[in-house]
């Protein structure tokens, strides 16, 4: 019934790029919209980025100018485009879909930028 696929977490160097994919499914309902989520060890899970249905954005202050959501065609595929990564970007990252003012979530993958 719901489904939440992520990949493309790993190790960069600062100043490095990463592109991370989630791969969203939801029988029987309409997806509204996509996020990408991420979450240190003490901290709270916060939203990085968002995209709409109708392809509207809205980003963290803290990756304005660095990360770009973007979503695919028919399969409901959602990206983030990481680039300029700094240290304080390393955290597990979540991908997100509301359908029907109900949020589903993925696994989490892993993202640290490190030298």
């Amino acid at each position: 019934q719901v489904q939440l696929v992520e990949s493309g977490g790993g190790l960069v160097q600062p100043g490095g790029s990463l592109r991370l994919s989630c791969a969203a499914s939801v029988s029987g309902f309409s997806i509204n919209n996509l996020s990408w989520y991420r979450q240190t060890p003490g901290k709270q899970r916060d939203m990085v980025a968002t995209i709409t249905r109708y392809g509207s954005t809205n980003y963290a202050d803290s990756v304005k100018g660095r990360f770009t959501i973007s979503r695919g065609n028919a399969k409901n595929t959602v990206y983030l485009e990481m680039n300029s990564l700094k240290p304080e970007d390393t955290a597990v990252y979540y991908c997100k879909a509301m359908v029907t003012n109900v949020n589903y979530w993925g696994q989490g993958t892993q993202v640290t930028v490190s030298s």
